[in-house]
Formats: structure tokens, C-alpha cells, sequence
């Protein structure tokens, strides 16, 4: 059947890989169209953090640090799992061509810089790990330099003229009077941004706001509230899609990078029981019907078990937040401790958030789990915020008369509260309380990783993770395994190709993003793990539809 009309390169759906595909083949020459079902431009990437986790970026080699591709795949190695669609040669793709896509974003004028000086990868222990920083992000960015485009990206979390790095800094405003200062410099700074006609933007939206007026400027179309209903297959291969009521050919290929399937509840019933979409920090496009759509002209989805954690805390009117209150430090900090619904301690509660949501739910399984309990005492609650709110000096109101925030005088008393037994909780802080005596935590290691460092308190001594619980009242808040999305899909090439259930390759098919089955294997290795695989493959893609480079 005819096309309505023919491009080169289809891409669906406008994270950051879609519009760094998009800028390969402009730099090509080739035509590109993006075609977003929401009304706004950036997907979940806008509304995250925004990093991009790259092994030997420019941006280390600035700060005269040491890394390589060598180090970065013998850590991918010893962190990740084999599974379809994660193996030593994708992997080894994923390092040899990040460093080379963020030298690329660069030289086409998007302004990116490293993420921080200290920010370690997960599993920093392991062989190839990275005590201090392999992560990128976007330089903070004012949208109203996107014209009448402004209105149409989606909005971030941090909309204030504030580095990533230092924005998260903020949090020991209480600890440090130079943070303090820097937060009322900020809220001038802001104000006065407001005032001149600006509007930054940072983390995520920053990142998309850049990728967006990169785009803009190469000569990429993008179309929001435009929905891809079908891949148009022919003789094998697709060759064009269904959007919006016209069938669109691509000469090249077509790209799928849609997202997930995270705010589908039917969906994570069948792959992953047990998790809440109302859980899930993913836009509300993430409905997956790309992941059917794939396997429905022959690709392989795998890994539809995983997701990307990010454990929350429910407090009262997290329904209307546009984020749900993150609870990433919530129990890595001093004096707080993490336990099932029998009062046990049963995990790292510094390390990965996948891994962290990932053993919760594990855990669930044989003791209850979901919600878990944060066990935290009066110091902690003088120094750090809960539910982004210190309530030392004041509880908002509803959140006791909610069930959500339980107080006593005694860890007994709490116990009674959160319908645990007083015994077995009070024997958990008690061990607790043994390992920060003696400044090692012999159970699960807490505060050994460089990245439990990071988490923990950096004004907190000896050990920067560890600190009792003994100063009453007493407090508990529950914690639930959110997530930022999920991360299964299409099993893909080192090419970033789909391919069949033969291993062969579905011609003018690509996937990247979470629309495809990890690179990382079931494992977040570092910030930025699904951002940074994102981008790299749709270059990957791009370069390989356009024949521009064939080695990987």
C-alpha cells in the first residue's frame, strides 16, 4: 500500500536517544521525524535526573582523571548479568561508542558537563569500578531560548538556574552555613531569572530542553499528540509506520524509543506482580503498546521482569505530586535503618536503588515486605528531611492522623505502632547500634562502597553511613519499590537492531531506550544507566541506518 508520505528515518518517541539518532542522520543528510503521542516533548527524561553514565568521557580526561574503555567493560563484566540482549559484546559496544556519542552531542553544540567530582558507580568495589565519576549531564539551560517549543517540553524537577550537583547539595542546608547561603543566593538568583524573561531549567529538563533546540536547529520535525498505532511490515522488514491516521514510510529505518510499560498496571500484573504503576516516577505515556507492537512483527521482548527501582515514601498526597516523594538516602543516611513488617534488617540500605527495590520485593515473597519500614531517631530528623520535609519542629499536618509518620519515646512503643513485634525490633537496633560502635556493619556492609559514602552524610564522622539510633522520640515512615520505569523490551543488536526469535536481525527495525531489553542485564551499574544506553544506541542506530560507520 502507498504511503502518505516517506522520510528517511522514523523515529517514536522523543527521550534524548530519539533526538541524538535524529542529529546523526541530520548530520547525514537524511531526513528525520519524530513522532511523540503525549503532548510534550522529553518523555521520562525530562522529568529524571538526566544523567548519562560514560566510561572514559572527556570530561574525567578534563579533570585529569584516568579511565578507559578497558576499565569500563571488566566493570560492566563483573556487575552485569548475561541475559537476552546483555552479553560482553553489546556491552563492549555501549563503552566503545558512549564516550565517542558524548564527544558528538558536544561538537553539535550541546552543552553537557561532568555531573560531579564524586558521584562513584554503584557497585564501586568491583573490578573496572569508579570511586569517583563517570557521570554527564546538561549544563542548566533557560527554555524560553526554545521560542513557542517552550510550552511543549515537559516539565523537570528542578526548575531553577542551580547545577545538578550543587542543587542536590541543598539537602544539608542545615549542616553547613555556606549551603544556606548558596540556597538564598538561589532563591534571589531565581527570582531575578523570572524577573529578566528567563526560565531555566536543570537535570532532566535541562538535558531535553538542549537535545530539543539542537534538534530544532539541525532541521528535525517533530509532531506531539501524534500516535504510532502500528508498524507497517512488509516481505520481513517494516518499512514505515501508522501515526495519527497516515501511514508514514522510512526509507532507512524506523526507531523505536517509546518508553516502557511502567503505567500499565495489566502489563506489570503479567511480568513483574506485586508493583503499583501509581508507583512509578515514568511519564504517563509508558503504557507499552510499542513492546507488543515489536513483537508483533516478530521481535523478541526479554528482561520483562526488571524495572528500574527507585524506592518512595508515601506520604500524605503523593496521588497529586508530580514526583512521588523519592526515598534514594532516605535509609542511607545516619541513624536510620531499613526493616521487613517483622522488625528484621535485611539489606544494604546505601546501595543501588534497583537492587535495593529489587531485594524488597525478593523479600516480600517469603517475609512481608512492601511497605517496609524506615526506622529513624530525633537526630536524624534535626539534620535531614523526610519526605523532602523536616518535621522536627513541626509535622505537616495529616500525616499521623494518615498512619503514614508513626512517633513514640521508645523503640518498643514504635514497634506497637507499626504492628511489629517490640522484641524483635528492639533486637534490630540493638545490633544496629553494636556495628556503629564498632564502625563496621557485619550483616550487609553498609558504608564500605565509596557509593554508600555518597549517599550517606559527608559531615557525619568516622563513617559517613553509619550512625545510631538511640536519641528518642522515635520515628516511622513506610517505603514502597517505585521506580522510574520499567526495563524490558525488544532484544536488540550490538546495531541496536531488533531481532527475531532466530537471533536475525528484522530489517528497518531498531529499538533503544527502556522500548529494548537492557544492555546492563537486570543491573544499574551506575547513575545514568539507562540515559546513557539510551543515547549511545540510538547513535549506534542511526550511524549504522545511515551507513555512516559499520563497527561497533
Amino acid at each position: 500500500m502507498a504511503f502518505d508520505e516517506t522520510v528517511d528515518w522514523v523515529v517514536i518517541g522523543s527521550g534524548a536517544g530519539s533526538m541524538t539518532s535524529a542529529l546523526v542522520m541530520r548530520t547525514a543528510g537524511k531526513s528525520v521525524l519524530i513522532l511523540e503521542k503525549s503532548a510534550f516533548i522529553g518523555g521520562t527524561t525530562a522529568k529524571s535526573g538526566g544523567v548519562i553514565w560514560v566510561p572514559n568521557n572527556r570530561f574525567m580526561k578534563a579533570d585529569g582523571e584516568q579511565d578507559s574503555v578497558e576499565a569500563g567493560i571488566t566493570y560492566l563484566d563483573a556487575a552485569c548479568e548475561d541475559l537476552p540482549g546483555s552479553g560482553h559484546d553489546k556491552r563492549l559496544a555501549y563503552v566503545n561508542q558512549a564516550y565517542r556519542m558524548i564527544d558528538f552531542l558536544v561538537d553539535s553544540g550541546v552543552e553537557l558537563e561532568r555531573g560531579s567530582a564524586f558521584w562513584p558507580d554503584y557497585y564501586d568495589e568491583l573490578p573496572g569500578g569508579c570511586k569517583t565519576s563517570r557521570t554527564v549531564v546538561a549544563k542548566p539551560f533557560d527554555k524560553k531560548e526554545l521560542g513557542k517549543w517552550a510550552k511543549r517540553l515537559r516539565k523537570g524537577f528542578l526548575e531553577v538556574p542551580v547545577k545538578l550537583d550543587d542543587g542536590m547539595k541543598l539537602a544539608y542546608e542545615r549542616l553547613d552555613p555556606a549551603v544556606a547561603k548558596a540556597k538564598r543566593r538561589l532563591i534571589l538568583k531565581t527570582i531575578w531569572s523570572r524577573l529578566t524573561g528567563k526560565q531555566f531549567v536543570t537535570a532532566g529538563a535541562a538535558l531535553q530542553g538542549r537535545m530539543l533546540k539542537a534538534s530544532l536547529a539541525a532541521g528535525v520535525e517533530l509532531r506531539t499528540a501524534t500516535a504510532v498505532s502500528e508498524l507497517v511490515a512488509e516481505n520481513g522488514a517494516v518499512t514505515g509506520v501508522v501515526a495519527g491516521g497516515r501511514r508514514i514510510g522510512a526509507r532507512l529505518g524506523v526507531l523505536v524509543n517509546a518508553g516502557g510499560f511502567a503505567q500499565n498496571q495489566a502489563m506489570r500484573d503479567t511480568h513483574m506482580p506485586g508493583t503499583q504503576a501509581s508507583w512509578s516516577l515514568a511519564n504517563e505515556g509508558d503504557m507499552g503498546e510499542l513492546h507488543t507492537e515489536m513483537a508483533r512483527v516478530g521481535g523478541v521482548l526479554a528482561q520483562m521482569d526488571q524495572m528500574v527501582g527507585y524506592q518512595t515514601t508515601l506520604s500524605p498526597g503523593w496521588e497529586r505530586a508530580y514526583i512521588t516523594p523519592p526515598a534514594q538516602s532516605l535509609t542511607g543516611k545516619p541513624h536510620a535503618i531499613l526493616v521487613d513488617q517483622s522488625g528484621v534488617r535485611y539489606m544494604n540500605e546505601g546501595g543501588s536503588y534497583e537492587l535495593f527495590c529489587q531485594t524488597m520485593i525478593e523479600r516480600n515473597r517469603t517475609v512481608p515486605a512492601v511497605p517496609s519500614w524506615a526506622i529513624l531517631d530525633r537526630t536524624y530528623v534535626e539534620r535531614y528531611q523526610v519526605a523532602q520535609t523536616f518535621i522536627d519542629k513541626a509535622v505537616p499536618k495529616g500525616w499521623v492522623e494518615a498512619g503514614y509518620l508513626h512517633m513514640a519515646d521508645t523503640i518498643e512503643q514504635l514497634a506497637t505502632s507499626i504492628g511489629t513485634d517490640p522484641a524483635t525490633l528492639s533486637a534490630t537496633v540493638d545490633r544496629w547500634n553494636g556495628f556503629v560502635a564498632q564502625g563496621r556493619d557485619e550483616d550487609f556492609h553498609r558504608g564500605e562502597r565509596a557509593y554508600d559514602t555518597w549517599l550517606g552524610d559527608p559531615y557525619h564522622g568516622p563513617v559517613a553511613a553509619l550512625g545510631a539510633i538511640e536519641r528518642g522520640p522515635f520515628y516511622a515512615v513506610p517505603v514502597v519499590p517505585g521506580d522510574v520505569s520499567t526495563y524490558g523490551g525488544a532484544v536488540t543488536d550490538v546495531y541496536g537492531r531488533v531481532t527475531d526469535a532466530t537471533g536475525t536481525p528484522i530489517l528497518g527495525l531498531y529499538a533503544t531506550g527502556v522500548s529494548s531489553a537492557s544492555v546492563m542485564g537486570g543491573v544499574y551499574p551506575g547513575a545514568g544507566s539507562s540515559i546513557g544506553p539510551s543515547m549511545t544506541f540510538g547513535y549506534v542506530a542511526a550511524k549504522h541506518a545511515a551507513g555512516l560507520d559499520n563497527q561497533v
